[in-house]
């Protein structure tokens, strides 16, 4: 009785609050064409879908081709695709050693992906894995028709083009902490090789790694789709890495993850680059289907969140408002 009372509560804050704002934008528009005053506080970030509040679902949740065969890896899709893939998704599973991988996987469709039927199938990066230039860690990500990613044995992100099947890299600044010496952990344990972590959004392609003169904190910096890449402007945060679990951009904004227990991951920490304000109480929480969470990437072209959980591939729908 207790819990349905708390629940019938919060039910009846929502749509108070969902009332507020809608009398709040009724006044606006009223008095859209007056003069209004400056806001002193800094402006939140624009993002065309709102300011983010919520996720729900799993709205997927599949085991694919390879039920427990591959532990960790990452999915989702190409914000950038060439015409007549909007559709496709794809799939990296670190295939040697639970580190490294040497082939992207794609699907043509979501039935497609949870049913086991690759087509076109395997794009290799090298038929030896691993080997210069191939994947290390599972934070990956595709943009463009290219597959970013940690490169083998480096502190560098390399980008490897689908169509052309070439690979450029990026090298990042000096002190860039790598081959699992800055990962992402909890108490119980640390994830080996995700020191690396590429991150699509709105705006492109971005990479979160920490430095020995950040002393393990976060850092932010822009990739930009150059030829070759470039590093473009960075932030550094006052977030410890090894104190996250993942983390992902949306609209500009770097979100961290931090591990509540086997059933619950939290959204705590957010980072907005258009104003420089860090947020420790988000206080958003993900309902796991497993325990882990090795890679979790945001789509901006449907606002999901994809996660790959102990070798099964998770969504979560992104609310804004």
């Amino acid at each position: 009785m207790q819990e349905l009372q708390t629940y019938d509560t919060m039910q009846v804050v929502k749509r108070l609050e969902d009332n507020h704002r809608l009398k709040r934008d009724l006044d606006q528009c009223k008095n859209g064409f007056h003069s209004t005053i400056q806001p002193t506080q800094p402006p939140h970030s624009k993002c065309p879908h709102g300011e983010f509040q919520n996720i729900t679902g799993p709205m997927v949740y599949t085991a694919g081709e390879y039920p427990g065969s591959y532990k960790y890896g990452a999915w989702g899709r190409d914000p950038k695709p060439e015409a007549g893939k909007e559709s496709w998704y794809w799939l990296v599973m670190l295939t040697s050693s639970n580190r490294y991988a040497n082939y992207i996987r794609l699907y043509s469709s979501l039935s497609s992906l949870i049913v086991g039927l690759s087509i076109p199938g395997n794009v290799q990066i090298h038929s030896s894995n691993p080997t210069t230039n191939t994947i290390q860690g599972p934070n990956v990500v595709l943009y463009g028709e290219a597959l970013y990613y940690n490169c083998y044995n480096q502190d560098a992100v390399c980008r490897f083009n689908l169509t052309t099947k070439t690979i450029t890299t990026l090298q990042l600044p000096k002190g860039t902490r790598f081959n699992s010496k800055g990962n992402f952990c909890h108490l119980e344990e640390c994830y080996p090789f995700t020191d690396l972590d590429l991150a699509t959004d709105e705006s492109g392609v971005w990479v979160i790694y920490t430095t020995s003169q950040d002393f393990g904190n976060l850092v932010l910096s822009k990739v930009e789709e150059d030829e070759p890449m470039t590093l473009g402007q960075t932030w550094h945060s006052s977030v410890y890495k090894q104190g996250v679990t993942n983390t992902f951009m949306a609209c500009g904004v770097l979100y961290a993850t931090r591990y509540v227990n086997k059933t619950m991951e939290e959204i705590f920490y957010a980072f907005d680059t258009t104003t420089g304000v860090e947020r420790f109480n988000v206080g958003v929480f993900i309902n796991k289907m497993s325990p882990n969470i090795y890679s979790l990437n945001y789509s901006p072209v449907d606002q999901m969140l994809h996660a790959y959980c102990d070798s099964y591939m998770v969504s979560y729908k992104v609310l804004f408002w």
